[in-house]
């Protein structure tokens, strides 16, 4: 090349480079802004799965204390039900002697769905009292959420005693959100990161 191309080329160079880092940062800014946008989605689904999981009728088996608790009120479980070592109730009073595969007919009587308990001690999966950040973080514990992946937890939510929730028999209020918007909403917090609230 001619020496007196050499300021074109060095021109034309610069030029190109700068082009270059300013492809670069507008690309930055815009991944950063989609992440940006992913977690804000992503916290939005956690609210909305959160609203369900801290109703009444998550809240009374997903406690710390060694018995379920019952009712809107989150009042401790009559006749001082434990949980046993198998979350299935002490030896003396199993779950299955008063709650059966199905509701009772009649208003405020035993509850029942398949498989009646619940979580076993040495998991006991206990959310009631955290706030939504701690619970978002136990939700995604396999060693506090029964040792599952996040994805394990879609199946999870349509077990029976699951969906009981949302039949839970008279007198009983169910979830704030119907299942299939629950299950979306769990989806959605999963696929877009699942972040947690602070």
């Amino acid at each position: 090349m001619s020496p007196r191309y050499w300021p074109r080329f060095l021109l034309c160079a610069c030029a190109l480079m700068l082009a270059l880092l300013a492809g670069k940062a507008a690309l930055s800014r815009n991944a950063s802004a989609a992440g940006q946008t992913n977690t804000e989605k992503s916290l939005q689904a956690f609210r909305a799965v959160a609203s369900v999981l801290t109703s009444p009728r998550c809240l009374n088996c997903h406690s710390p204390a060694d018995g379920p608790l019952q009712g809107d009120d989150n009042h401790p479980h009559a006749m001082s039900v434990q949980r046993g070592a198998d979350g299935k109730g002490s030896s003396a009073l199993r779950c299955f002697a008063c709650h059966q595969t199905e509701n009772s007919k009649s208003l405020h009587g035993p509850p029942g769905a398949a498989d009646w308990q619940l979580p076993p001690p040495k998991k006991p999966m206990a959310w009631k009292g955290l706030s939504i950040g701690e619970l978002c973080r136990t939700l995604k514990d396999p060693g506090k959420n029964g040792n599952r992946s996040l994805q394990d937890l879609v199946p999870h939510m349509d077990t029976s005693l699951v969906r009981w929730a949302w039949n839970p028999g008279p007198g009983r209020t169910v979830p704030p959100l119907s299942h299939d918007e629950f299950v979306s909403r769990l989806k959605d917090w999963i696929e877009t990161g699942a972040a947690c609230p602070k």
